[in-house]
C-alpha cells in the first residue's frame, strides 16, 4: 500500500495539467510526497528548466509519444534538484536530514516543487561545499547530456579538434569545458554577444553564427557537436575530417538514418546519444565524476537567468525563444546564491 502524507502536509509545485504556451503552467498546492524506506526526501531550493521540459510542457508531437498523447501523465515536471534532505526513509544509509544534496530525477520528475523524493541509490550525491544551490543545478544541467557524447561515444582525446554548435547554451557551454579538459582544441559556435563568455569558458575559437556559416569547411574537426540540433549531417560532413564524427542532441529520422548508414559505410560518422535513457547506475557515477570535476573547478555554472517559481513560465517563455544563455533556473524559498567557502 502507498503511504500517504498526513493530512495538511502540503507543498507548492510548479504544474502544467494540459498542453499549451507558457503560461499554462500554474502554481499549485499538492501533497508533499513522503519517503518510501530507501527514499529521500529533499527541501528543494532550485531547478532548471530545460528545453526537454519545454518541448514536453508544449506537446510537441515527439515528446508526446513519451509524456502522454491527449495530455501530460506528469503534471510536475523538472529534473534537477538541489536542497537539504528533510527526512530519510527506514533503510535509508547513505544520507541524513541536513545533507546538502543535488542531483537527477529520470523517472517520474517532479523537480519542480519546493520538496522532491529521490532514491538513495538514484542519480543524488552531496553538493559539492562550494556550490551553492542554485549552481549546483546549473553545474549539472547541461554537463550531465553532454558528457556521454564527448568521452563516450566521442571519445575525446588530447589533440583531437572539435566545433560545438550552440556553445552558449546550458549543454553548449559545459561541453565546452569538458573537451577542454579532456584536451581538445575547442571551436565555438555562439551569437557575437556570447562570444567573450564562451571563450572565458575555454573555447579557443569562438565563429559568430550570424556573420560565417562553419559548414563552409574552411577548417574540418575531428568532432562536430550540435548541442542544438540546428544544423545536420549533410550539411556539416564537409566540416568533418576524413575519420569525422558528428554527434547531435535532438533526435529525427534523419539523424537515425544516417546513423545506420554511417555505421556500415563510409569513414564519416553521424550519431546521436539517447542520454536521459541511461540506467539510473551509470548516470549516478557520471554525477560523481561531474562533482569531482566542479570540486576541482574544471566544471563551472554557466547561467542565463534565474527566475522565482511564481514566475516559471517567464523560464519557460526565455528557453522557447531559442537565444537560451546556460541554464534557466528557477527558485524555491529561500535560497543561499553565494558558494560556501572553500
Amino acid at each position: 500500500m502507498e503511504p500517504t502524507p498526513p493530512a495538511g502536509d502540503r507543498m507548492r509545485a510548479v504544474v502544467s495539467r494540459s498542453y499549451g504556451p507558457p503560461d499554462c503552467v500554474e502554481i499549485e498546492e499538492i501533497a508533499r510526497p513522503v519517503p518510501r524506506a530507501h527514499e529521500v526526501l529533499v527541501r528543494n531550493r532550485a531547478s532548471v528548466v530545460t528545453a526537454a521540459m519545454v518541448e514536453a510542457r508544449r506537446g510537441a508531437a515527439m515528446a508526446r509519444l513519451y509524456f502522454g498523447v491527449t495530455r501530460p501523465k506528469w503534471p510536475v515536471l523538472g529534473t534537477n534538484f538541489a536542497g537539504t534532505v528533510e527526512a530519510v526513509g527506514g533503510d535509508v544509509t547513505r544520507f541524513a536530514v541536513g545533507d546538502r544534496v543535488t542531483g537527477v530525477n529520470v523517472v517520474g520528475f517532479a523537480a519542480h516543487a519546493e520538496y522532491v523524493v529521490a532514491p538513495e541509490a538514484g542519480v543524488i550525491i552531496r553538493t559539492p561545499d562550494w556550490l551553492s544551490d542554485i549552481d549546483a543545478v546549473a553545474a549539472f544541467d547541461g554537463s550531465v547530456t553532454a558528457l556521454p557524447f564527448l568521452r563516450d561515444r566521442a571519445r575525446l582525446a588530447p589533440g583531437q579538434s572539435i566545433l560545438i554548435n550552440g556553445a552558449a547554451g546550458a549543454v553548449g557551454s559545459a561541453a565546452v569545458q569538458l573537451a577542454k579538459y579532456c584536451g581538445a582544441r575547442v571551436t565555438a559556435v555562439c551569437s557575437g554577444a556570447n562570444g567573450e563568455a564562451v571563450r572565458a569558458l575555454g573555447a579557443d575559437v569562438v565563429i559568430d553564427y550570424a556573420a560565417e556559416d562553419f559548414t563552409d569547411a574552411r577548417e574540418r574537426y575531428d568532432v562536430i557537436f550540435d548541442a542544438v540540433g540546428k544544423s545536420s549531417f549533410t550539411r556539416s560532413r564537409r566540416a568533418l575530417t576524413r575519420d569525422g564524427l558528428f554527434l547531435t542532441t535532438v533526435p529525427s529520422p534523419a539523424i537515425l538514418g544516417w546513423m545506420a548508414w554511417t555505421s556500415r559505410f563510409g569513414r564519416r560518422k553521424a550519431a546521436i546519444e539517447f542520454t536521459g535513457l541511461a540506467g539510473q547506475d551509470e548516470m549516478a557515477k557520471n554525477l560523481v565524476f561531474l562533482g569531482a570535476l566542479a570540486e576541482s573547478g574544471a566544471l563551472v555554472p554557466f547561467i542565463g537567468r534565474t527566475d522565482r517559481m511564481e514566475d516559471a513560465a517567464l523560464s519557460h517563455q526565455y528557453v522557447e525563444s531559442g537565444h537560451k544563455r546556460g541554464s534557466a533556473v528557477i527558485t524555491f524559498g529561500h535560497v543561499v546564491r553565494q558558494p560556501a567557502p572553500r
